[in-house]
């Protein structure tokens, strides 16, 4: 940008040049085809031609020189515009992915704020879990333990009782067959003596 800044004001002495090149060019080339006229030389025959092309020089370069340098202007100023939108494209584009980046930072942190939530969520319903399981198996275990000892005391009031009722078979039939029936009437006299006591 500062380069055509620099060179806005060379344009004039730009052209010059051109043109002066141009016309030393064109004497050189008249200079060696005049050899064929005589006498007079390249100065004698040519010189109205060289004239009429350096006035047509100048009038070009006189007419010319405001809208080339105008056109080069603008270009310049064009280029300059254009520049200018492609750092304030450059300059939003720098934005735009920082932003991006921001918010990709943002969902990465989110996403393992996320993650951690459920690893959190699904330590504490595992916990939940082993806590009612434990609650479960020590109410089986106790309700097993009630129902082992009522069987027990079941089986036991059961042996108890068929343990009873056989040693009182037992008792009649030794009873039944040591016992007299003297024996059977003085058991009822002592016992009608022990309630008439009583």
């Amino acid at each position: 940008m500062k380069l055509f800044t620099r060179m806005k004001g060379c344009y004039p002495w730009i052209l010059s040049g051109v043109a002066v090149t141009f016309v030393v060019s064109v004497g050189c080339v008249f200079a060696s085809g005049g050899e064929e006229h005589a006498g007079g030389g390249w100065l004698a025959t040519d010189t109205y031609r060289v004239l009429n092309f350096l006035a047509l020089v100048g009038f070009l370069y006189f007419v010319m020189r405001k809208p080339v340098s105008q056109f080069l202007g603008g270009r310049i100023k064009g280029i300059q515009e254009q520049l200018k939108e492609l750092e304030l494209k450059k300059t939003e584009a720098e934005k735009r992915l920082a932003e991006y980046n921001n918010r990709l930072a943002l969902l990465g942190q989110e996403a393992e704020k996320i993650i951690s939530g459920y690893r959190a969520q699904g330590e504490a319903a595992r916990a939940k879990i082993i806590a009612e399981a434990e609650s479960a198996a020590a109410k089986l275990e106790e309700q097993a333990r009630r129902n082992i000892e009522q069987e027990f005391k079941k089986a036991k009031k059961f042996l108890e009782t068929e343990v009873l009722e056989k040693a009182i078979a037992r008792a009649q039939e030794r009873l039944s067959k040591g016992i007299t029936g003297e024996d059977q009437d003085r058991l009822v006299e002592e016992y009608l003596q022990k309630v008439v006591t009583r």
